[in-house]
């Protein structure tokens, strides 16, 4: 077990974040996640098999948990909402969209937020692998580096040097 993971969890239920553990370890993701991301970062997995929901104080900022990508969330956005807006801002643009989509399948989005803003942090699956970067509207694919790892993530937002 990450013991990182494990601080912020209970880093994360004593500062005020709605999370709901999850009474079973298993984790079942959806095919179609697990077949455009092949190499998700164990320490991430190993996150989404103890977290079922994992939400900031404000409300306006979540991790995706297996739900969300499973499509069986109550939430109003999908996973992947972001590059959905981004599709639909590409119209008929063909090359656009497909850059768009090679872009996504490259970062796996794990934070969405709505706090001033649409943005995300997503975990790089190929460039700097493992990376956490951050994006925001309106061109979300123009993302900068916010951490080098999960673990560091999980570090900075415990130590307030990245605010959710």
């Amino acid at each position: 077990m990450n013991t990182k993971v494990s601080e912020f969890i209970i880093w994360a239920a004593e500062n005020g974040w709605d999370i709901t553990g999850k009474s079973e370890p298993q984790l079942t993701l959806d095919s179609s996640i697990t077949s455009r991301y092949k190499t998700i970062p164990d320490e991430y997995l190993e996150f989404l098999s103890m977290v079922k929901k994992c939400i900031t104080p404000s409300e306006m900022t979540w991790f995706i948990c297996e739900d969300e990508f499973n499509n069986s969330s109550d939430s109003e956005f999908k996973w992947n909402e972001y590059e959905l807006l981004s599709l639909e801002a590409a119209v008929d643009d063909d090359r656009w969209k497909s850059e768009i989509t090679a872009w996504w399948s490259n970062y796996l989005p794990i934070v969405m937020s709505v706090d001033g803003g649409y943005s995300f942090f997503a975990i790089d699956l190929k460039n700097d692998k493992g990376a956490i970067v951050h994006g925001s509207e309106p061109e979300f694919e123009e993302a900068e580096k916010a951490a080098n790892s999960l673990e560091q993530f999980f570090e900075l937002i415990m130590s307030n040097s990245i605010e959710l």
